[in-house]
């Protein structure tokens, strides 16, 4: 008794049944229409994450903007309030 490694084929044609007949002889056939719907996914994938990205850019540069605003009236009120607690301790200073 030798040891087989290719199977014959008569068992492989019983194990696969029609469906796996069917998927071998249209493989040739489907591989090339599903990779042509795969580019086109991907590539239509790949576009709306550049739009995504763009307008992301432009809203956090809005919010950018924004908190440099926020900091900067935060900073005119503390230098305001700092020169009025001057001016408060200078009077005090000449009345004494």
């Amino acid at each position: 008794m030798s040891l087989k490694i290719v199977p014959e084929f008569e068992q492989v044609v019983e194990g696969l049944g029609v469906p796996g007949i069917a998927a071998i002889v249209l493989l040739p056939v489907l591989i090339p229409a599903v990779g042509g719907f795969g580019k086109s996914l991907t590539k239509a994938t790949v576009k709306g994450g550049i739009v995504l990205y763009e307008k992301g850019k432009g809203v956090i540069a809005e919010v950018g903007e924004t908190f440099e605003d926020i900091i900067a009236e935060a900073k005119a009120e503390l230098a305001e309030e700092h020169t009025k607690d001057m001016e408060t301790t200078s009077i005090q200073g000449e009345a004494s």
